[in-house]
């Protein structure tokens, strides 16, 4: 990305960095070590682990100060829905950092700019660059920020989520059958493990979704699912039935 760019993304994200290196660090997506034919140059893996950690302390902070009589179950879903792998690609997607990635060529023309992974994986990234310039104080006045403009001003705790839950209401209203859920892959190294689960019913495959444990992939599946099927509901019926029989057509 262009030295010219970063000023502009400073001002979008309402920090300025003394090191510039930092938010370049963290805008390396590791697809660009597949261009190197050298020594694999850094990328932001590194500060997508730090910033997770950040991540999860400031907010673990906000809701044990904001919500005091809740007990640790509530605040525990109340976290994992505010910082759940779409929730911080949405943050990614609002702050700009898509079009600011520095990607392979091979990872850009596969769409690597809008993809969830790499958006979360660069807002994680971000927050541990944000700690490692300004601090502890500089992160948490970001994240304060960019949650307040997400969630308010967490008067009530948020509403907890249950995509799976819901996706199965939704399909046995048409149909006795639950939908099941089928690890597709796991990558990573053992301590940073990315599983790939895929949502299924009547034989079809509804959505897919990745996160850091299987639990987490499965509910990212669910929904994608349910962003499929609400999807084609509110387009024209197709021309000709489904050839598989299912109660759905298949996703795009």
């Amino acid at each position: 990305m262009p030295v010219t760019g970063l000023p502009a993304l400073q001002e979008r994200i309402g920090y300025a960095f003394r090191d510039e290196g930092l938010l370049r660090l963290a805008l390396t997506h590791p697809s660009l070590a597949h261009d190197c034919s050298g020594p694999v140059p850094p990328h932001n893996q590194r500060l997508e682990f730090l910033g997770d950690a950040v991540l999860q302390l400031v907010l673990t902070r906000e809701l044990y100060d904001k919500f005091p009589t809740a007990d640790e179950g509530p605040l525990t879903q109340a976290r994992a829905q505010m910082v759940n792998r779409r929730t911080l690609a949405s943050q990614g997607r609002r702050l700009g950092l898509g079009e600011c990635l520095l990607l392979s060529r091979g990872e850009a023309i596969a769409g690597g700019r809008e993809k969830v992974s790499a958006l979360a994986d660069a807002f994680e990234a971000l927050v541990g660059a944000i700690y490692l310039d300004g601090g502890l104080e500089a992160a948490r006045d970001f994240l304060r920020r960019q949650f307040r403009d997400a969630f308010g001003e967490l008067e009530v705790i948020p509403s907890l989520e249950n995509p799976k839950g819901e996706l199965q209401e939704l399909l046995q209203a048409k149909s006795p059958e639950a939908p099941q859920y089928r690890l597709e892959s796991a990558s990573g190294p053992d301590h940073e493990r990315v599983f790939e689960s895929a949502a299924y019913h009547a034989g079809q495959e509804l959505g897919r979704g990745r996160g850091r444990s299987k639990k987490e992939a499965e509910s990212e599946a669910a929904s994608a699912a349910l962003d499929n099927l609400r999807r084609q509901s509110a387009a024209p019926p197709a021309a000709s039935p489904d050839p598989a029989g299912g109660p759905f057509p298949t996703p795009a």
